[in-house]
C-alpha cells in the first residue's frame, strides 16, 4: 500500500515511491502524484513562445497576448474548478523527498529556458513589423514571464550548495534583479510580517503604494546587507566580490548585447519588460504576508516567525506551475524545505484563489479590501484586534475609527499577557 497525506492508496508501478517506517512500526511506501506534474513549472516560462508560433502560423497579434488570458482567465479558472490540495508527505519521507535528484534537475532545467525565453521574445519584438498595441503588450507579457525567474532564484537561493546559489545569482539577471537572494534570504525573512519589513504590505495600504515603498526599500535593504558582509571581510562594496554586481553584470551583458543585436526598439521593450518583471514579485510580496503581525515581546523583540504570519493557498494549478510557491507558510517556517515537500496547516490564513487570481484582486483595491480585510479581522490570532495587525500609518485612524476601536500606540503590536 502507498500512503499519500495521510491516506492509504493502491501503488502505481509507474511511480517512484519511498519506503519508511512510523513510530509504530508500521512500513509505509509514500507516492508523489504530483511528481511529473512539477515539470509545468518548467514549461511555463515558455509560453510567449507559443504566442509566437501561433502569430506566424496567423498573422493575429492577438495571439502573443495569449500568456495574459492563460495566466489571468484560464489560471484563476483552474484554480477555482480544480479546488485545493491539503495532502502532505509523510515527515518520515520528507529527508527522502529532498535528497530526489529529479526535483532539484526540474529547477536547474528552467535556468536557461528564462533566457531563451527572453532572447526570442527579443528577437520576435525586434525583426517583426507589428503595432504599438502588440510590441507594448508583448513586451508586458515577457516582462511577467520573467518575473517567474525571481521565483527560480527564490528556490534555488534558498539552498546551501554553490551550484543552486550560482544559478540563482544567474537566473536574476534576466529580470534584472539580482539583489533579490540576498534581501530576500538575509532581509525579508528576518523583518516578515513586521513594519520594518518593506516586502511585507501592510492593511489599508493598496498594491501600488505598496511598490513605491517595496522595490526601492528592497534594494536598499539588499545593498546595506552585502556593504556589511564585504565590510566585515575587509572588501570593498564596489568590488568583484559583491554578489548583487555579479548577477547585475550578467543583466547588463544581455541587455546591452539585445540591444546591439536588435536595434532601439529594445529600449522600450527592455524598459517595459523590466518594469513588469519587478510587478510580477511585487504582487507575490503584497498577497503573501498582507496585513499580517509578528507581536513583540515586553523586551521589545519580535516573536519568532509562525505559519500564520503568512497567507497560504493550496490551489493545485499555481502551485504546480510555481514550484509551489503558495505553501508560503511553511516555507517561512522551513526556508531550507525544497518545494516538493512543503506542508500544508490546518487554520492558515488562506487566499480565495491561487496568486493568480489573487493578483487579480489585488490590482482593484477596494475590491481587495473588501474581500481580504473581513479574512484578516476573522482569524484566530487575531479576532477582530486590531493592534494585532500591521496597518498602514497613513490609514490607522481611520481604520480604528471604522471599526469603533481605540488607536492606542503604546499597545499596539505587543502581546498579551
Amino acid at each position: 500500500m502507498a500512503h499519500n497525506g495521510g491516506r492509504q492508496v493502491a501503488t502505481d508501478a509507474n511511480m517512484k515511491g519511498y519506503t519508511a517506517a512510523l513510530k509504530s512500526g508500521e512500513a509505509i511506501y509514500y507516492v508523489d502524484r504530483k511528481r511529473w506534474l512539477w515539470s509545468m513549472s518548467v514549461l511555463y516560462p515558455l509560453q510567449p513562445i507559443l504566442g509566437m508560433w501561433l502569430h506566424s502560423l496567423t498573422g493575429n497579434e492577438g495571439w502573443l497576448l495569449l500568456p495574459l488570458f492563460l495566466g489571468y482567465v484560464v489560471g484563476p479558472l483552474q484554480d477555482w474548478v480544480l479546488g485545493e490540495d491539503t495532502n502532505n508527505p509523510p515527515p518520515e519521507v520528507v529527508l527522502q523527498l529532498d535528497r530526489d535528484k529529479y526535483y532539484r534537475i526540474l529547477t536547474y532545467l528552467i535556468v536557461p529556458l528564462h533566457f531563451v525565453t527572453l532572447i526570442a521574445a527579443a528577437w520576435w519584438a525586434g525583426t517583426q513589423t507589428l503595432s504599438w498595441w502588440a510590441f507594448v503588450g508583448f513586451a508586458v507579457v515577457t516582462g511577467i514571464t520573467s518575473g517567474l525567474g525571481i521565483n527560480t532564484g527564490h528556490e534555488l537561493g534558498h539552498k546551501k550548495s554553490s551550484l543552486e546559489r550560482t544559478l540563482a545569482k544567474i537566473v536574476l539577471a534576466v529580470p534584472v534583479y539580482g539583489h533579490f537572494w540576498i534581501e530576500h534570504n538575509r532581509g525579508h525573512h528576518r523583518d516578515v510580517s513586521t513594519p520594518e519589513d518593506p516586502a511585507s504590505a501592510r492593511m489599508g495600504e493598496n498594491i501600488y503604494k505598496f511598490a513605491l515603498r517595496e522595490i526601492p526599500g528592497a534594494y536598499k535593504r539588499a545593498w546595506s546587507i552585502e556593504k556589511d558582509r564585504l565590510e566585515r571581510r575587509g572588501k570593498s562594496v564596489w568590488s568583484r566580490n559583491n554578489q548583487i554586481l555579479q548577477s547585475q553584470a550578467i543583466s547588463l551583458v544581455l541587455q546591452v548585447g539585445l540591444l546591439f543585436t536588435f536595434g532601439w526598439k529594445m529600449i522600450p521593450f527592455l524598459a517595459i519588460h523590466n518594469v513588469f518583471a519587478w510587478w510580477q514579485l511585487t504582487s507575490a510580496n503584497y498577497v503573501e504576508h498582507y496585513g499580517l503581525l509578528r507581536l513583540k515581546d515586553k523586551n521589545g523583540r519580535y516573536e519568532r516567525c509562525q505559519p500564520y504570519h503568512s497567507w497560504n493557498s493550496n490551489h493545485i494549478y499555481s502551485n504546480l506551475v510555481l514550484f509551489q510557491l503558495q505553501r508560503h507558510s511553511d516555507h517561512h517556517a522551513h526556508p531550507l524545505r525544497r518545494y516538493q515537500s512543503l506542508r500544508h496547516f490546518e487554520d492558515l490564513p488562506s487566499l480565495p484563489n491561487g496568486y493568480f487570481g489573487a493578483y487579480l484582486l489585488a490590482y482593484v483595491p477596494w475590491l481587495w479590501f473588501r474581500v481580504m480585510d473581513k479574512r484578516l479581522l476573522e482569524l484566530e490570532h487575531i479576532k477582530g484586534d486590531l493592534t494585532k495587525i500591521n496597518i498602514d500609518p497613513d490609514k490607522r485612524n481611520a481604520i480604528f475609527k471604522k471599526y469603533g476601536q481605540s488607536a492606542d500606540p503604546l499597545n499596539s503590536g505587543i502581546a498579551q499577557d
